[in-house]
């Protein structure tokens, strides 16, 4: 049996991931966490788990579990994931994706790991600002980052690429485009969105929905879907390789946000809130998986509308 370990494994993409690997009866799986309250997105699966709570800033802590687990495929998803926040936080965004990425590549190095299959996730927030005549954006796309987390994930991204040319990892990287459904943080805007709308059915806020620009266009892929191609670019991937990953479709947060008031009775006002409207903004995103594909045969399987009323429905059930 194959031996995974997921950083991050009690987030929004990594308790589905872990999820997903256990579903498939083909590993054992090791993951890290940092915060207690996190460990409620594996409560169902916790005792299928081997879980280390670890700040993977500490170099010799990465050390230690990379001996002690000895992966035979790591799934590297540990990071500071928003980009509004990193904004606010820009060395601190900067800082703990780059250090957490190089502290889990020199451990890998140093425990000699040569074999093992690592994943890291980049973003498709890197491509920024893209001209009209380079949509959909595939992997040659210039990057126009905009915000300081898309600069991490830049750093990332090109950190394992130096990895696999000096010292041969076995690094693949993926560079998924947004990704949503139950249990992301309210952070992000279809959270944010249905969060919002649940709070104000149980009338726990007055019947105003706050909100930034509704103007960009996303592509967005359920996380089920997304971890499904994360299980499936370990195993099938090019060493040193990367690869985009959505849905192909993009959708006008105005849109997005129409379907989830839709989806409830009550009677909700729009109103924008200049303190969520960040200094740029990417206007459109949408993905060219094509050389992913036709490696993999990949393909999302939820429906948008699926997944926004799952996302509804957790709120629901929390608030």
């Amino acid at each position: 049996m194959n031996r995974a370990l997921i950083t991050g494994i009690t987030g929004f993409a990594g308790s589905y991931l872990a999820e997903h690997l256990l579903s498939t009866k083909k590993y054992s799986v090791s993951g890290t966490y940092l915060l207690e309250e996190s460990l409620k997105n594996v409560n169902t699966i916790k005792s299928r788990l081997n879980l280390v709570k670890v700040n993977l800033s500490n170099e010799k802590n990465v050390f230690d579990i990379i001996r002690e687990v000895s992966p035979s495929v790591i799934f590297h998803l540990a990071a500071l994931t928003s980009p509004a926040e990193s904004f606010k936080n820009p060395t601190e965004t900067l800082t703990n994706n780059i250090s957490l990425q190089i502290n889990l590549m020199e451990a890998v190095k140093k425990n000699n790991l040569l074999n093992t299959r690592i994943l890291l996730v980049s973003s498709g927030e890197i491509y920024g600002i893209v001209k009209k005549e380079d949509l959909p954006i595939d992997e040659e796309t210039p990057l126009m980052p905009t915000n300081p987390y898309s600069v991490s994930k830049i750093a990332q991204d090109f950190l394992g690429l130096t990895y696999f040319l000096s010292y041969n990892l076995k690094i693949i990287r993926v560079r998924p485009f947004n990704h949503i459904g139950p249990r992301q943080s309210p952070q992000f805007v279809v959270s944010s969105f249905a969060k919002q709308i649940a709070e104000i059915e149980k009338e726990k806020r007055k019947p105003i929905l706050q909100v930034g620009n509704l103007e960009a266009k996303r592509d967005f892929t359920d996380v089920r879907d997304m971890v499904r191609a994360y299980a499936t670019v370990i195993e099938k991937g090019k060493i040193g390789d990367v690869y985009n990953i959505g849905s192909g479709t993009s959708y006008k947060i105005s849109d997005i946000l129409n379907k989830l008031v839709s989806m409830s009775s009550a009677k909700i006002k729009i109103e924008k809130e200049e303190g969520l409207f960040r200094p740029s903004d990417n206007p459109q995103l949408i993905c060219d998986a094509t050389k992913f594909d036709k490696l993999t045969g990949w393909k999302p399987e939820i429906s948008i509308e699926e997944t926004l009323k799952d996302t509804l429905d957790y709120w629901r059930n929390i608030i």
